[in-house]
């Protein structure tokens, strides 16, 4: 039976771990380490850490943190953040990681995805859009460096040239909607899952189990990916790391 994936997503900044509201005002959550732990013990689907700092820096990955992440996950893991050459992302799979995301890079070296999938293959590779709203018409455009810097593409026509150059899998992130457990932007992803056949990660608004599920009825096998939802409890958001039991992950996840 296929499935959906449930995948939390943890951020990292200044070595711990944080969530962020619009990619702004990070609250410290604890330590990713820790929280690994927690996950592994919950059995999730997957996981998703990005290094927040990294590319906004301009330093290279923390292969440290990395390494360590990688002997603790006892699920897929993706990693993200300061990636920009082949070596990199083969240094980083070698570690033990399955997946590496990368954003800026594939937007201003959109040639890094072939050659990437090249070497480690494009089950490898996950090419990451972050999205929101621009200008005076309000038009979805892609955006690197934490949301800072504007690409100068809409999202649609970049996934599509992200599937042409080789990308495994797309991670399609709403920064309007990040952080605000009001919902995923559905018009956002109806866009650019209309335009591209490679397997999508969705991310930005979840606030409940039923936005999830809500999304995975109306996209079928897709990944359902969250960060608040997994760290926050309650109207207060209080930190509590949580992930659905197995039988409820099983209603949750089941396509069709």
């Amino acid at each position: 039976m296929l499935r959906a994936r449930i995948i939390p997503c943890l951020l990292v900044h200044n070595g711990g771990l944080v969530k962020t509201i619009r990619f702004g005002d990070p609250k410290y959550v604890g330590d990713p380490l820790n929280a690994v732990r927690i996950f592994n013990e919950k059995q999730v689907d997957e996981l998703i850490v990005v290094d927040i700092d990294a590319t906004a820096t301009g330093r290279e990955p923390d292969y440290g943190l990395i390494a360590s992440l990688a002997a603790e996950c006892r699920m897929p893991l993706c990693y993200g953040g300061g990636v920009k050459t082949v070596e990199q992302i083969e240094r980083i799979v070698a570690l033990g990681v399955e997946k590496v995301s990368l954003g800026s890079a594939v937007a201003y070296e959109p040639g890094l995805i072939e050659q990437a999938a090249q070497r480690v293959g494009s089950q490898s590779i996950v090419a990451v859009m972050d999205v929101k709203k621009s200008g005076l018409l309000g038009r979805y455009e892609v955006f690197t460096h934490n949301g800072a810097k504007k690409v100068g593409s809409n999202p649609v026509e970049m996934a599509c040239q992200l599937e042409a150059l080789g990308a495994g899998e797309i991670l399609l992130n709403s920064v309007d909607r990040d952080g605000t457990m009001k919902g995923y932007d559905l018009a956002l992803i109806d866009s650019v899952r209309n335009a591209v056949r490679l397997p999508m990660t969705v991310l930005g608004g979840a606030g409940s189990l039923g936005d999830m599920r809500a999304l995975v009825d109306r996209y079928g096998a897709i990944g359902a990916a969250a960060g608040s939802l997994f760290v926050f409890k309650g109207k207060y958001r209080a930190v509590l790391i949580q992930y659905p039991q197995p039988a409820e992950k099983d209603l949750l996840s089941a396509v069709g």
